[in-house]
């Protein structure tokens, strides 16, 4: 009994999307942290693995990240698992690719054609590093562009016309020639047989450009023995013949890989580098959408060249907190089991030792690279040592070592439990803690100031807004110095305008409160700068002061602004002060908690969201936590003023007539 096209069609889809389903899984064991990432991607791959035959041109997906997030990671370990590494070609686009000693490696054709990929079957290209393929400059001014001109055809329809400039070149080459093999006949036979050495003769390189071009089944090595006549005459073919002579490439997988520094410059830019809350640069950073992709990419390309890369655009968020520690978890397990391998001795690395890593390893806006380095720096010396000195005191293969932070020092603590030992013996050893270094450098008094002055900010903001910031720090390892961040504004009412302004002057409320007048620092500088200039902008751009006009100095002639600034000078210092004296009121009125928020940013270096809500708590202050990770996607930014609820208040008022 034969079986009908139709059931063996039906049972290769079935077995093909249950195989994806288990690559998905695979993935997820393997790639940490971007489970959403992955489901998309294999989404997006689905019709192209399970129906090749409806194909008809290439399918691109891109994916656009921070450095580290395993984007390329991604596209090779997808490939090996759909098998298709043997069909997969990895071209980076700045211009040093994997087949970049090959002949047409300038070309995107050329290529794909080293690589052994067969024309009309699928395969898997990644085009990586593309942000730096960059068609337009940052003056908005078109680039010269000289490697892969052909991408853009490729990724249109996925059919490459021939090199024509190949072909130009070798036409007039033979030119040449023909030109010289005329003048030989009228010179002596010594000049003839000087001529003849002298002749055109197709080189490698232009051999595989006819290959190419022309679709050649001859070795390179015959084509290169071919008289210039029978070049001459397969070219003249060429341009007359009416078949297609374009290479179809339009069944690939193409993935195209970069870093858009303009999309995550603003989130970037908040905090710096190892300073940052991963969970909550992991927030902003998935606020990112396709509409963020598409301004990114008009910094660096033409928008006919933007449309060609469709609109499946992948973003990867930066990693969280979790998925940090996880990596930290996986990455050190691997380590000592490596060292158990080797010598028989089995490290257990207790969890304060993985916290003290995550403390200095993880640069939340450079993704992955930093933290596997600086785990080997960590741990690679010291467990070393630690290993040696074990061997020494008599310890067996596969007995345990357990590994703890040593209290007061950036050492190792390991203790061997010996079997007639009275009680297990303990050696300690340095490991370098860089960062701790640098966050510890300032003295008792600076973090005495820098603690009074951060809780005046976040608890004044906490009793304003009932929500505690998103980070309140005085450990900070990039400057001298300490940082509340909060919940952005999605809609700014005059009532938060004044109220951030108070917020903004409560870290010099705080030093004069605590410390005296005459002991307030300059630490307040930026504060003034920024809250003097929320304050125009309430009372000059806003109207939400006496004045409704729009107050500016005019740039132009035909400028419509109110000119009269100075009348507005005394209302911005009088508002100023106002705030000033509300920040006081407030910190007097809970100097009790304040001092409490003092005394754990001295001893912790920070408060976290949660323990401040507790704190708060404790003192008769009941203040929302701020959500590091929302859940629900669309609850992405606060609205802090309740206008839902006053629209349906006012609609229930009675009209008068």
């Amino acid at each position: 009994m034969k079986t009908s096209p139709e059931l063996l069609l039906r049972v290769q889809m079935h077995e093909r999307q249950q195989n994806l389903q288990a690559i998905a899984a695979q993935l997820k064991t393997e790639l940490i942290g971007i489970d959403d990432v992955i489901d998309r991607v294999t989404g997006a791959v689905r019709a192209w693995y399970v129906m090749p035959q409806l194909i008809t041109r290439p399918v691109i997906v891109c994916l656009w990240g921070l450095t580290g997030t395993g984007k390329t990671q991604l596209t090779r370990r997808l490939a090996q698992l759909l098998g298709f590494y043997d069909r997969f070609v990895e071209v980076q686009m700045d211009g040093f690719s994997q087949n970049g000693d090959s002949y047409g490696a300038s070309t995107i054709s050329g290529t794909l054609e080293s690589a052994g990929l067969v024309e009309g079957a699928p395969g898997i290209l990644v085009l990586d590093e593309f942000q730096r393929y960059r068609t337009v400059s940052s003056r908005g001014e078109d680039s010269k562009v000289e490697r892969y001109q052909d991408v853009w055809a490729l990724l249109s329809d996925g059919k490459l016309p021939p090199a024509l400039s190949e072909l130009h070149s070798i036409e007039r080459k033979l030119a040449d020639a023909l030109y010289d093999a005329e003048r030989a006949e009228e010179d002596d036979a010594q000049e003839r047989r000087k001529k003849q050495k002298m002749r055109y003769k197709i080189d490698a390189w232009d051999a595989q450009a006819l290959k190419r071009s022309l679709k050649l089944d001859a070795p390179l090595l015959d084509i290169m023995q071919w008289s210039n006549d029978y070049i001459h005459q397969l070219l003249v073919q060429f341009r007359s013949s009416q078949q297609s002579w374009e290479t179809d490439y339009s069944k690939l997988l193409v993935f195209v890989c970069g870093n858009l520094d303009e999309m995550y410059s603003e989130t970037a830019s908040r905090v710096e580098d190892c300073d940052t809350d991963a969970d909550i640069f992991h927030r902003l950073t998935s606020r990112l959408s396709l509409i963020d992709v598409k301004r990114a990419l008009a910094e660096r390309f033409k928008p006919e060249q933007i449309a060609r890369l469709g609109n499946q655009h992948v973003i990867y968020p930066s990693f969280s907190r979790s998925t940090y520690e996880q990596l930290i978890a996986m990455t050190v397990h691997n380590y000592v089991q490596g060292i158990e391998a080797n010598c028989g001795l089995r490290f257990v690395i207790g969890p304060d030792v993985l916290a003290q890593i995550y403390q200095n390893a993880v640069f939340p806006t450079q993704g992955t690279r930093p933290l596997f380095s600086s785990v080997h720096t960590i741990l690679s010396s010291a467990l070393v040592d630690a290993a040696l000195w074990a061997l020494e005191q008599g310890a067996q293969a596969g007995q345990p070592l357990q590994v703890q932070m040593a209290a007061g020092a950036a050492q190792l603590q390991v203790q061997l439990a010996l079997p007639d030992a009275p009680a297990p013996l303990q050696q300690c050893f340095a490991v370098p803690l860089d960062l701790n270094k640098v966050k510890q450098r300032t003295s008792a008094d600076f973090r005495a100031l820098l603690a009074v002055h951060e809780a005046g900010h976040g608890l004044v903001y906490a009793l304003l807004f009932g929500r505690t910031p998103q980070e309140l720090k005085i450990n900070i390892a990039t400057f001298e110095g300490g940082y509340n961040s909060f919940t952005e504004l999605q809609a700014t009412s005059k009532r938060n305008m004044l109220d951030m302004v108070c917020v903004g002057l409560a870290g010099r409320a705080a030093e004069r409160h605590v410390f005296g007048q005459e002991a307030c620092t300059t630490g307040a500088e930026q504060d003034i700068l920024q809250t003097t200039a929320d304050a125009a902008r309430y009372l000059r751009h806003l109207g939400f002061g006496a004045r409704l006009s729009r107050t500016d100095v005019a740039q132009e002639p035909g400028d419509n602004t109110n000119t009269e600034v100075a009348a507005t000078n005394a209302g911005i210092e009088a508002l100023l002060q106002a705030q000033m004296l509300r920040a006081q009121d407030l910190l007097v009125q809970h100097n009790a908690l304040l001092m409490a928020m003092t005394s754990l940013l001295l001893r912790e270096g920070l408060i976290s969201p949660a323990a401040m809500a507790q704190l708060c708590a404790a003192h008769g202050q009941v203040v929302q936590a701020s959500a590091a990770q929302i859940p629900d996607a669309a609850e992405q930014k606060w609205v802090l003023e309740p206008y839902a609820d006053m629209l349906a208040k006012h609609d229930q008022r009675p009209q008068i007539a």
